[in-house]
């Protein structure tokens, strides 16, 4: 989605209980993560980019279904909003080696949760990351790193806790 596709954004309203300035924020910023990958396509691109860095052909041989000029676009875009970055490999012909910012790879849990929850919805049990050392199911939890304390997680009308399935 692009700047000038900022109508097309879903609009959050608040819950009663959830104070306005949080809303706010929480609105502000599904806002700016759906205009940076909210484009068909740019979280497969961001996804297949997590394990490391691909060339064009590489991508495109993953998602056989996107043409080239809107893969290049969305790699355009995913780069201008600093989630990848494109170094050059070839002179001549121009070819360059895509990978993910910092920026970029921050979104491996939040596409991790999304995959989860696409899941459960087609009805597919979904298998949760696990623990290198015991091989236990790894569980997401709100938890508050100054006081080394769980906390509830922010209410929401219909939220479920956020576990891997």
């Amino acid at each position: 989605m692009n700047q000038t596709d900022s109508a097309s954004v879903p609009q959050i309203t608040r819950a009663p209980e959830q104070p306005a300035d949080q809303a706010s924020s929480l609105a502000n910023g599904l806002a700016e993560a759906l205009a940076l990958v909210g484009d068909r396509w740019s979280l497969a691109i961001v996804a297949n980019l997590l394990d490391g860095p691909l060339r064009f052909g590489s991508l495109q041989e993953l998602m056989p279904a996107i043409s080239p000029n809107v893969l290049s676009q969305r790699l355009r875009a995913l780069q201008a909003g600093g989630l990848l970055v494109a170094t050059p490999y070839s002179r001549r012909p121009t070819r360059y080696l895509y990978e993910l910012t910092g920026a970029g790879t921050e979104l491996a849990t939040p596409l991790r949760l999304l995959g989860d929850w696409g899941a459960r919805q087609l009805g597919v049990p979904a298998e949760p990351p696990r623990h290198d050392s015991c091989e236990a199911p790894l569980e997401l939890r709100w938890y508050c790193p100054a006081c080394e304390e769980p906390v509830a997680a922010p209410a929401a009308e219909g939220a479920e806790d956020l576990y891997f399935a």
